[in-house]
């Protein structure tokens, strides 16, 4: 069933002894605005943990599966595509630069129909292999925690080392010390929309 209303609306999780986001500029602290202190989770950090569990649970499957996850190569499933709608002759040559020429909103629907996070977040899908840009219907802010958090940093220890020259420099102790940064407790809040419009333009439904 089609949208035919715009909705808005608010995301709260809370976080306990858990690192929501953490800023790989920073030692994979916990993000925290400067300013106020309170955590933030950036909103690609959310539409991942959306992919990963619509990945999970509908086992990346058509019309379920996920465009940007690990190790993926995007050229190839606009590859996929072109291939599905027959004008598989239109990635032959040397062209790095395939434009797809009249192709491309076919080629663009497929993506949509095929792939939940296209239709769901929109994806810009013009390098290399061109399948056009989509407009996601489904956008989220930041989440921002209602008060100041604070970062705990705790010692870890793994019973193993990575080399025989760590084993040897050990005598045999094997012991790798590390670090991990925590959120003791933080309660988040997101604000969000699904555009009709948009959602009728890529497919996504009720």
């Amino acid at each position: 069933m089609s949208l035919t209303n715009r909705y808005d609306f608010v995301l709260l999780f809370d976080v306990k002894d858990g690192n929501p986001n953490g800023d790989p500029d920073a030692g994979n602290l916990p993000r925290v605005d400067a300013e106020t202190g309170k955590g933030l989770v950036t909103d690609v950090s959310l539409k991942r943990k959306v992919r990963n569990y619509v990945g999970l649970v509908k086992e990346e499957q058509p019309p379920y599966e996920i465009y940007v996850k690990e190790k993926a190569i995007l050229n190839q499933q606009h590859e996929r595509a072109y291939v599905a709608i027959g004008a598989e002759e239109l990635l032959k040559g040397d062209s790095k630069k395939r434009k797809g020429g009249d192709k491309v909103n076919e080629a663009r629907d497929w993506m949509c129909q095929n792939f939940y996070d296209v239709r769901t977040f929109g994806a810009v899908m013009s390098t290399g292999v061109n399948c056009g840009q989509v407009r996601g219907p489904v956008q989220l802010t930041f989440a921002r925690s209602i008060d100041p958090i604070f970062a705990q940093e705790h010692s870890i220890t793994r019973m193993a080392v990575a080399t025989e020259a760590a084993a040897e420099k050990q005598d045999g102790d094997n012991r790798t010390m590390g670090r991990k940064h925590t959120v003791p407790y933080g309660l988040y809040v997101a604000h969000g929309f699904v555009s009709a419009p948009l959602a009728g333009q890529t497919g996504f439904s009720e």
